[in-house]
């Protein structure tokens, strides 16, 4: 994990030094495996987490256990905007999703840095907004888009916030993130396997043609896309 710094997050990266600086000191880096819940539903979080090279998923669970993904968190954002929205708790579960490295800061700290009313402030409730905008078209699109489309979402979604175009992810994991049966996850994935799109094989899919991923995905996933370009475009402008 040497390699991993805070400044890989865009939301730590868009700090101005004076406020970055006065946060780093207690930015704790830990890895978050695939699968790790780092939230329950109703749980009041000690921490916030802002995901360097890892993606959180966060899901509302039913009472008879099925799930769907409501958004997902990646090096664009953070894990916690409960905290300092008011609300301390959130009806949804965080899940790692991709696995990788991510900081840790306190609650407690947090809500101070945010109650200064300065940069941190102004970035967090942007990139709320743009969360809200994802959570509200998943909504859509899971009402009302086929399996194959709402892979596409879901594949370019990831791959936005990763380096690079692979993913560890077995199907039975992607059809609880989108609500669906798993046979309905193996054939979109087999058609879009055979159209040379992705390669799949033992819970790793490798995206072979992102254009082509761009060209079968319903309209959601540009809106969520140009959502987050508007309200945080370099962020350094808006942190000022």
């Amino acid at each position: 994990m040497t390699d991993v710094t805070p400044r890989q997050n865009h939301l730590l990266e868009a700090l101005p030094a004076t406020d970055y600086q006065r946060l780093a000191p207690h930015l704790e880096l830990i890895k978050l495996p695939l699968g790790e819940a780092l939230c329950e539903s109703g749980g009041r979080l000690q921490y916030v987490y802002f995901p360097t090279t890892s993606i959180i998923s966060l899901l509302y669970v039913m009472e008879d256990g099925a799930s769907a993904e409501i958004a997902v968190v990646g090096n664009e954002g953070v894990l916690g905007i409960s905290l300092f929205m008011g609300g301390e708790t959130t009806p949804s579960r965080a899940v790692v999703q991709s696995a990788g490295e991510g900081y840790r800061l306190s609650a407690t700290l947090l809500k101070q840095e945010f109650n200064r009313a300065g940069p941190l402030m102004r970035l967090l409730l942007r990139y709320t907004q743009a969360l809200i905008t994802q959570m509200a078209q998943t909504a859509v699109c899971n009402r009302h888009h086929s399996v194959e489309q709402q892979l596409c979402r879901w594949l370019l979604l990831s791959l936005d916030r990763l380096s690079g175009n692979e993913l560890t992810m077995t199907q039975e994991l992607i059809a609880d993130m989108l609500g669906v049966r798993r046979e309905g996850v193996t054939e979109a994935a087999g058609k879009l396997q055979r159209a040379g799109l992705i390669e799949y094989s033992r819970g790793h899919i490798k995206v072979l043609n992102r254009p082509g991923l761009e060209k079968r995905v319903c309209e959601c996933y540009q809106v969520v896309k140009t959502e987050f370009d508007r309200l945080l475009p370099s962020m350094r402008g808006i942190s000022q």
